[in-house]
């Protein structure tokens, strides 16, 4: 699906199609949560819960990050 960018005087803004929002189940105004992955931005509807865990999985893994590693080159 494309998706159009506008500019709108010193902004930009995508222009989402309706079934896009349908899917997302969100409306004008809600807020979005746009995740970094490897292959660019996850977008999803705004849930402060899964914002707050998000958060601190990626603290838990920065923490652990040689933790991880090691586990990672085990056979």
């Amino acid at each position: 699906m494309k998706l159009k960018l506008r500019t709108i005087g010193n902004s930009t803004v995508m222009v989402l199609p309706e079934e896009f929002l349908k899917c997302l189940d969100v409306k004008g105004n809600d807020l979005l949560l746009a995740v970094e992955v490897p292959s660019g931005y996850f977008l999803t509807r705004y849930d402060e819960i899964v914002e707050q865990q998000l958060k601190l999985g990626l603290e838990f893994m920065r923490d652990y990050k040689q933790t991880f590693r090691a586990l990672a080159k085990r056979d």
